[in-house]
């Protein structure tokens, strides 16, 4: 069983949480974590990733062996997620076709054909126009949860190994650091 990281995963983490340029340890723990087989992708995230030309998008060309190509158990679960998904009465038709479209389903296919868990930054919704990814996967019984509670369980930590030099405080007022 594996952590499945959805796209917002990746993109939160380099723009807000993790950037490349003040938490590398992040990325090198997904690097062991992907070389371990407990945390990777689908290829539809990394379709989705290499719609910029930016870091990240560097970062998964790097790392493509993270991202998953689909088995033949995938691309049926994902048929039976788009089923799911065109029979519900909840949701509009938009909303449906860009399901489909997107790699969630793809996602959450992988996750039913492997019994994965999706991580994920969405939240339930209730809206009719979005197939939201934790909305579906409570139908299709697919465990869901956010990056902060996976690198919980899992013990990630990301500290200051050398301990040896002191570190410095800016003062407030003054320019001067304070040990």
């Amino acid at each position: 069983m594996a952590y499945l990281l959805d796209s917002n995963v990746f993109i939160s983490a380099k723009n807000l949480h993790y950037g490349f340029d003040f938490c590398p340890g992040f990325w090198d723990w997904l690097e062991l974590m992907g070389e371990a087989g407990t945390v990777c992708s689908v290829e539809a995230v990394y379709q989705e990733l290499m719609g910029q030309s930016d870091e990240l998008a560097q970062w998964a060309r790097t790392h493509r062996q993270m991202f998953s190509q689909p088995t033949q158990a995938d691309i049926e679960a994902v048929s039976e997620v788009n089923r799911w998904a065109r029979e519900s009465a909840h949701y509009t038709a938009s909303a449906k076709a860009e399901f489909a479209a997107v790699a969630d389903s793809f996602l959450l296919g992988h996750a039913l054909a492997g019994g994965h868990r999706v991580v994920t930054h969405e939240v339930p919704g209730s809206k009719r126009t979005r197939i939201k990814i934790p909305n579906a996967a409570a139908e299709l019984g697919v465990a869901v949860l956010t990056p902060f509670a996976m690198l919980r369980i899992e013990g990630a930590r990301f500290v200051i190994r050398d301990q040896s030099r002191q570190l410095t405080l800016p003062m407030a007022d003054s320019g001067e650091t304070m040990p």
